[in-house]
């Protein structure tokens, strides 16, 4: 099965996108992977989806233990506008 991973550091930095995060924007590494990798799982629950978003984003990027109930929250309005857009498609 094909990774897909950036083969260098300058092709990592383009897919860093950005996400307003409880009023700060940040920046986070391969979030297009993790969207298609969780959307593939088929889970329902806004909960579990949370939580796998963060669990997921934190391979590529630091999130703080502190902070994780914030950027699960970021992240589940990403992913349902992304699935939503997809089903428009």
């Amino acid at each position: 099965m094909h990774e897909d991973r950036p083969c260098c550091a300058a092709e990592a930095l383009r897919r860093i996108r950005q996400v307003n995060v409880g009023g700060v924007v940040v920046g986070l590494s391969m979030l297009d992977k993790v969207i298609a990798d969780v959307e593939a799982l088929g889970l329902a629950s806004e909960v579990r989806l949370s939580d796998e978003l963060v669990k997921r984003t934190k391979v590529y990027n630091y999130i703080p233990k502190s902070a994780e109930s914030m950027y699960g929250e970021a992240l589940l309005a990403v992913y349902q506008n992304e699935v939503k857009n997809h089903d428009k498609d």
